[in-house]
């Protein structure tokens, strides 16, 4: 079995695992989460073996390099990241309902790399300015920040759709009426203060892998082209995602600003991340994904 399989098995899995966790939110099943966290690892398992075998394929056929060379292996190892970091965020802190805002981006990178038209799955040389041991360091970086940013984006959305009245565990609902049914739903959120503060400890991790990211980038850059910086359109909108990040973790530790507002700063953001993935490769440049 080769690594295109397993992928594309993968793709289904996840896309279980997403069904489940969104059915345990609907229908109030703690049974389905538990089933979907199982569905969700057994993928993630999945997704690594389908990158150590497109590894492994790459140098028997004489390229030889880390699969994260195209836009189909970084969409295959984005959908990692963000299922390595929501497994472990899960573990953790035992809050399984934030699966039902964590899954869906990674059945949807891997989806996307899996079934769309547009991608290629084909295992393509490497020019010779990118053969280079900093490429590992550079993409894993870099993607396992996108991946903290991502899952915060989920931490920031769950905040924003919670009512302020709902934010008490102790709180009853007597009424069955829908207001009251949809008002139960959304009392089953973390409160409140809780996912401000993982919104903010999953900024934490993904500013400090995509700092290091950059870094290692312009290292890599001059290497390569005899420069550490150009202002490649990808270049250009790392930074100022890098600084919309920055100015997010300097508002709350200097303004205090909470809540609300961090959220949205989050997910303004996280819109800078996707740009920067997808956007750019609208763009000429030495970043773009063929």
């Amino acid at each position: 079995m080769n690594h295109s399989i397993i992928l594309s098995i993968t793709t289904f899995v996840y896309a279980f695992a997403s069904v489940l966790y969104i059915g345990s939110w609907t229908f109030k099943k703690e049974v389905m989460a538990k089933t979907g966290f199982f569905i969700l690892v057994t993928g993630f398992i999945g997704n690594t073996i389908g990158i150590i075998l497109r590894w492994i394929e790459s140098y028997k056929i004489g390229y030889g390099h880390a699969p994260f060379s195209n836009m189909y292996e970084s969409l295959v190892f984005f959908s990692w990241t963000v299922a390595a970091l929501y497994i472990f965020v899960e573990i953790k802190y035992r809050e399984r309902i934030i699966g039902v805002f964590a899954t869906p981006l990674v059945f949807l990178a891997i989806a996307y790399a899996s079934l769309s038209p547009s991608i290629s799955d084909k295992i393509t040389p490497l020019i010779p300015a990118l053969k280079s041991n900093w490429l590992i360091a550079h993409v894993i970086t870099c993607f396992l920040g996108y991946a903290g940013f991502a899952v915060a984006f989920g931490f920031s959305i769950m905040y924003l759709i919670k009512p302020i009245e709902l934010n008490t565990e102790s709180r009853t609902l007597e009424n069955k009426g829908g207001k009251n049914q949809i008002n139960s739903l959304f009392a089953k959120l973390p409160p409140l203060d809780v996912m401000d503060e993982l919104t903010h400890q999953m900024v934490m991790f993904g500013f400090l892998f995509l700092t290091i990211g950059i870094i290692t980038g312009a290292v890599w850059a001059n290497s390569a082209w005899g420069t550490y910086w150009s202002w490649d359109p990808k270049e250009t909108w790392s930074l100022i995602t890098w600084f919309i990040y920055a100015i997010l973790l300097h508002l709350r530790m200097m303004r205090g600003w909470h809540g609300k507002r961090i959220a949205w700063v989050s997910i303004v953001g996280f819109m800078a991340v996707l740009f920067t993935y997808f956007g750019v490769n609208l763009l000429p440049g030495l970043h773009s994904y063929a």
